[in-house]
């Protein structure tokens, strides 16, 4: 009995050593990378409630989950979200550590609901946590993109002008770009501020089409590219090709709109065309003061 009591008493004072330590564990802070801390400081102010906690919870996982993704796929990851403009102050390690809260979350809810039997939900779950982050990412890649594409036909306009006005073109550009707001100035500030710090300005506007995956940009980084070499003057290449992609735009409307036509008259056949013969049918049976009984021999 004596060894007994002591054994119990061992495994007692592990035990309560063993919970200690986990508080202790828990309340302390982890010791992250300085490039994950600064992440977190700088996006923390950008992003939500809910972002900043999710971040918060899994950025000690957010090593581990770039090492289990490579290099390769870390690369791609980092253009899409350069490409989404960095929402809410996303960055690769937010999304690696978002990536481990939302795969725990997701996973973990989807074995419970295995084990009830609604595999359905348990499906769900799993999707949830593979690919939240990219619905995200996606959207705001396709918002981005409209809102500059909608925005860049008026700021080329308004640049040849200031341009014909006698400023330079880098001069007229920094000028043009503080009285625009949005995506698109955003963009222009980083290319402006690339070669202020010594990048060529073929370099940084390679850089700026590599960040957007818009065509307008790439065909307006082009064009500026060409007219350079060519010599061809920078107005008459601005004002080109904004009548271009104005003309893109239209022809995309008019293929939008081509396309709606079919949609509409899909869903006034299958729902709004039953939906007034009933209406008709049975306004015409209580107006007619029918029996309906009579009608199925009762």
């Amino acid at each position: 009995m004596g060894w007994v009591g002591m054994l119990l008493g061992l495994l007692a004072a592990l035990s309560v050593a063993g919970v200690v330590a986990g508080v202790v564990l828990c309340r302390s802070e982890a010791r992250l990378p300085d490039d994950l801390a600064l992440a977190l400081e700088v996006g923390s102010t950008r992003t939500t409630v809910v972002g900043s906690a999710v971040d918060r919870l899994g950025m000690r996982y957010a090593p581990l989950v770039l090492r289990m993704m490579g290099g390769k796929r870390v690369a791609r990851i980092r253009s899409r979200i350069d490409r989404a403009g960095n929402p809410g102050g996303l960055t690769v390690d937010r999304y690696a550590a978002r990536r481990a809260v939302y795969g725990a979350l997701g996973f973990g809810g989807a074995l419970v609901m295995a084990a009830d039997g609604q595999f359905l939900l348990a499906a769900l779950l799993v999707a949830f946590g593979l690919f939240w982050n990219e619905v995200g990412i996606r959207v705001a890649v396709r918002e981005r993109k409209a809102a500059i594409e909608r925005t860049l036909p008026d700021f080329l306009d308004v640049l040849a002008v200031v341009v014909s006005a006698g400023l330079g073109f880098r001069q007229a550009l920094e000028r043009v770009a503080e009285r625009y707001e949005g995506p698109w100035a955003d963009e222009l500030r980083i290319t402006l501020r690339q070669m202020d710090m010594g990048v060529s300005r073929r370099q940084a506007f390679e850089e700026l089409r590599r960040r957007n995956d818009s065509e307008q940009v790439a065909q307006f980084v082009t064009a500026l590219q060409q007219g350079e070499e060519l010599g061809a003057p920078i107005v008459d290449t601005l004002i080109a090709i904004a009548g271009d992609m104005r003309r893109v735009d239209a022809q995309l409307a008019r293929r939008r709109a081509a396309r709606a036509v079919p949609k509409a008259t899909v869903v006034i056949t299958t729902l709004m065309v039953p939906a007034t013969m009933i209406l008709l049918v049975a306004g015409f049976f209580l107006g007619s003061g029918t029996n309906l009984g009579d009608l199925v021999g009762r």
